[in-house]
């Protein structure tokens, strides 16, 4: 017998040993361990955490994707997609973004996540920048460093947006090394939608200087208050040459786990990104692009009927964060989230938004992803994608937890 000492840290790879796990779906394995429990005792936890749509899939979609599997369209396809799914996605672009694109120019993948990932490994050389607007999706500046580049996050402004002071100056300082910046709107955290004049001094700074643009969009269609959504890359010719725009069917049709993202951009980069997927993925659910394909084409009442839902959640919860004494908040004008100030209630056993979220779940079994995830340790982010009875619930339980503070 050999005395070799197989030492796993020495075995593995460094990059997914500095990885972190998920935060929000390490919160919700906590969250079922002590769910587990309270349902013995006729409870149960108030899930704020994980950001997944609580309506079903609509019946039309399931049912493009049972015709599918009926007509035996189960086989591989194509790495980047269907030709049907690509042109749903060309019209797509066109009618609700007013962004002309054509097949070539199309990538569909294994859910947004998948294809951001496959963007970052097209571009990132090892030491690479990627500029990442605080605060962030927490998933943006771990596929950075998956890829050996080097996240530099942006500050954000009183309206949880980027201060374009501080963009100014971390380009300055990080001249020559930048690749790309990520812009996410509507947010994830904060909710917060950019205006056409905010996308466009954003643009500018970019062109200047070479830096490509990710344009994550994936909450479009969940905007309030009259809010219209922009696409920075339907500003002009040149912007949308620096611009990869992503999105995905897996929020505005409540399709999480059919896994379908896309993404459209130069045809120079999509046939960069196609041999990455050649090499890993193969090709996205065949199945589950058929669905995309109906999504996408098909009648679009489910939609509307989300977004309305959403807005009067967002509508309460908003009126009782503002109540609570110690919280401060802003009103979010898109996604399903509200990011709320808690740092004011920080004491000697609460000191961060992890203490926080962890008290909050261990005392009043509520979920809520810590601030510190995204990048600002005085917020927490709360998801009001369920139903108004668990959000009055958990604000119930939320203003008693600050109370006893």
């Amino acid at each position: 017998m050999s005395d070799f000492n197989l030492n796993m840290n020495d075995l593995l790879s460094k990059k997914v040993l500095m990885l972190e796990e998920s935060p929000t779906f390490a919160l919700e394995k906590k969250a079922d361990e002590i769910d587990m429990q309270l349902k013995k005792e006729g409870n149960s936890v108030i899930r704020f955490g994980i950001g997944q749509p609580d309506f079903n899939t609509p019946i039309n979609i399931k049912d493009a994707a049972k015709r599918a599997i009926d007509e035996n369209k189960t086989r591989y396809t194509s790495s980047t997609g269907i030709i049907e799914l690509k042109k749903a996605i060309v019209n797509k672009f066109n009618n609700e973004n007013n962004i002309k694109y054509d097949i070539e120019n199309v990538f569909a993948g294994n859910g947004a996540k998948q294809v951001l990932d496959v963007i970052i490994r097209t571009f990132i050389n090892t030491g690479d920048i990627v500029i990442i607007p605080k605060p962030y999706w927490v998933s943006y500046t771990q596929q950075v460093l998956l890829s050996e580049g080097k996240p530099v996050t942006v500050n954000f402004n009183s309206d949880l947006k980027i201060d374009i002071n501080d963009l100014n100056e971390v380009i300055k300082v990080n001249k020559n090394k930048i690749k790309l910046l990520i812009l996410n709107s509507p947010n994830n955290p904060t909710g917060a939608v950019y205006s056409k004049k905010e996308l466009e001094d954003i643009g500018d700074i970019c062109l200047k200087n070479n830096i490509y643009i990710i344009s994550d969009e994936v909450y479009e269609h969940f905007i309030y208050d009259n809010i219209k959504h922009f696409s920075i890359a339907s500003l002009s010719d040149e912007l949308k040459k620096l611009t990869i725009t992503v999105n995905a069917v897996s929020k505005t049709y409540a399709m999480t786990g059919w896994r379908i993202g896309y993404c459209a951009a130069d045809k120079d980069i999509i046939k960069q990104m196609a041999k990455i997927q050649d090499q890993s993925a193969s090709n996205p659910c065949t199945p589950a692009q058929w669905a995309a394909v109906e999504a996408l084409n098909g009648n679009q009442d489910s939609v509307e009927i989300m977004r309305k839902e959403y807005e009067k959640r967002r509508d309460y919860i908003y009126k009782r964060l503002s109540n609570i004494g110690g919280i401060s908040c802003n009103l979010p004008h898109g996604a399903f989230y509200v990011f709320p100030d808690i740092s004011a209630l920080f004491n000697d056993k609460i000191k961060n938004s992890f203490n926080f979220a962890e008290q909050l779940l261990e005392k009043a079994k509520v979920a809520v992803v810590p601030g510190g995830a995204f990048g600002d340790d005085n917020y927490i982010r709360i998801s009001y994608a369920t139903t108004i009875e668990k959000i009055e619930e958990g604000m119930n339980r939320l203003e008693k937890f600050c109370k006893e503070l």
